[in-house]
């Protein structure tokens, strides 16, 4: 159950007062804290960018200017039999010169080859790029300079001092587990302020110190803080408690790949559901890698689907950043999932995760993994040997792009594998009807959406329940872990909740007049704090002998 229902959408009583903005003279201590570049507060700061979009809106050529960014947004991710009326509008409208939203910061060169390009029908998803790239570069110089002596700058700055606020068990309420992890439960929660609902990932402090997994936890926390992806699993708080370390991420609650493709029915899915998963899973491995991060565990229980059938890449705890230019060598991941060079402990950098794809997509068709059959009893040692050494055999559930695309992936040798060249996975004859553009802004349709009266998990009572850690004692020489590891809110997952939430929409209000609030004058004090209950109580009490001793 979630309470505060009703119109706050989940929100407490209280939700104004938690996200109540300071005074500007309380933020300035950001200024020091944050990077002010156009790179990161426009282009990677969702409140930045929206902020800088109500600037550019009190300007007729900035707000020209966005408009011709939002129609290229448009135009890309249009369906690709409407691709070239599309471009035609995008350039009557901003690159015509007889147009009254004309664009002159574009050239007239890369005007006329975008219209001989269309006129000739040779039309790419990335035609009109060269454009944006000129726009961004001037939005970049005198109006990102002109947005940063403004009141919605200043704005920013109120924002951010809210996301640095300390974040603890207080700020959520705890329901009911969900699952459990390695070091503890995972359990829903909801934070109070906004109503959002996620999932709690406790990793009990005694029982990490025992294990001495205080670095693979501390890595599992960066990697997921670094990775900004909808198809990775995020990161958007990080906090302690006495007895536990906790992540708060994305909630999945549609189950994990592996219940549905060996209990739905008859094991594995029709090939239209393979290719969209597929697709999704090859999105966010190449998100991973493009931050250097391989994964190294890609299996279908790890695989998880959201309310409305999309897929996120979740449990990074073996996942690992490769420095540029380096390889590394670790024999890690699941057995009949692990690729052959890392049984063979060989040097590699991201190919184990495409093999990986080849065994999910594999799985998905077939309803079983190619190296060993479900429930097969089978020693590690024949797996591994199968995995080095057999080929994969492929029934009549396989279409011609489908085998073609899994025999490409379970190359042995990763010099030879699909996605470890210069070739993308993603272009493949097996995602022709797939538009990745589409998929990527979220427009795409699943083919499967989960029954929100279902449970596709086990029941919760046959979790297994942690036994207590004995014989471990914490003390001040871990606080050092812990204060790295409670970091608080993560920026663009807190941005975006906030969005979501429509927090933003309904505290981001500014003058009358259209001017500056009394909180974003410099000149104007700040109110003097608002006494609670017992303090007025209090200073009542403490005057009534000062009043019986007047009479």
């Amino acid at each position: 159950m979630i309470c505060g229902g009703g119109k706050r959408k989940g929100r407490s009583k209280k939700w104004k007062q938690i996200l109540k903005f300071p005074h500007i003279t309380q933020c300035l201590n950001i200024l020091d804290q944050s990077s002010i570049t156009y790179k990161y507060l426009i282009e990677q700061q969702p409140l930045g960018w929206l902020l800088f979009r109500q600037f550019c809106d009190t300007k007729s050529d900035l707000k020209i200017a966005i408009g011709f960014l939002d129609a290229v947004i448009a135009f890309e991710v249009a369906p690709d039999e409407k691709r070239k009326e599309v471009a035609q509008e995008v350039f009557e409208k901003y690159l015509k010169p007889t147009s009254p939203e004309y664009i002159s910061q574009i050239n007239s060169n890369l005007s006329s080859s975008c219209e001989q390009n269309i006129s000739e029908g040779d039309i790419t998803r990335e035609q009109f790029t060269p454009c944006v790239d000129v726009i961004k570069e001037w939005l970049s110089k005198e109006p990102f300079t002109e947005f940063l002596d403004s009141m919605y700058f200043k704005r920013y700055l109120q924002w951010k001092w809210l996301e640095s606020q300390p974040v603890t068990k207080n700020t959520f309420r705890m329901y009911r587990v969900l699952g459990k992890g390695g070091f503890g439960e995972v359990c829903a929660c909801q934070v109070r302020a906004t109503g959002k609902m996620y999932a709690c990932k406790k990793l009990e402090k005694k029982r990490i110190k025992k294990r001495k997994g205080e670095a693979m936890a501390l890595n599992e926390k960066q990697i997921l803080q670094k990775v900004n992806s909808r198809f990775v699993v995020s990161l958007a708080y990080a906090f302690e408690t006495k007895d536990a370390l906790c992540l708060v991420l994305t909630i999945m609650n549609g189950g994990d790949l592996k219940f549905h493709i060996h209990h739905m029915g008859n094991p594995g899915f029709e090939e239209e559901r393979v290719i969209f998963y597929a697709a999704e899973i090859a999105c966010g491995l190449s998100d991973l890698h493009a931050e250097r991060i391989v994964y190294r565990d890609l299996k279908p229980e790890n695989i998880l689907l959201d309310d409305f059938g999309h897929l996120r890449i979740s449990d990074l705890g073996l996942a690992v950043e490769i420095p540029e230019g380096e390889t590394i060598r670790g024999r890690v991941g699941t057995v009949g999932y692990m690729a052959p060079e890392v049984i063979k402990n060989e040097r590699y950098t991201f190919s184990p995760d495409w093999w990986g794809l080849g065994c999910i997509i594999y799985e998905m068709i077939e309803g079983q993994a190619p190296f060993r059959a479900r429930k097969e009893k089978v020693k590690r040692d024949e797996v591994d040997r199968r995995v080095k050494e057999d080929t994969e055999s492929y029934s009549e559930k396989f279409s011609e792009d489908a085998r073609s695309i899994c025999m490409q992936l379970l190359q042995k040798d990763p010099k030879e594998r699909l996605a470890c060249g210069a070739k993308d996975v993603r272009s493949h004859p097996f995602f022709k009807n797939i538009n990745f553009k589409r998929l990527e802004a979220g427009i795409l349709e699943p083919p499967f959406v989960p029954d929100p009266r279902a449970v596709y998990a086990k029941d919760v009572l046959d979790i297994e329940q942690f036994s207590t850690v004995k014989g471990v004692n914490l003390d001040t020489t871990d606080d050092a872990f812990y204060t790295r590891f409670s970091s608080g809110s993560v920026s663009i997952p807190w941005q975006n909740e906030m969005i979501e939430t429509e927090c933003y929409q309904e505290m981001n209000v500014f003058g009358q007049d259209g001017g500056p609030s009394p909180d974003l004058l410099d000149d104007v004090p700040p109110p003097p704090p608002q006494r609670g209950f017992f303090d007025r109580l209090f200073r009542r009490r403490r005057c009534l002998p000062c009043a019986s001793g007047s009479k």
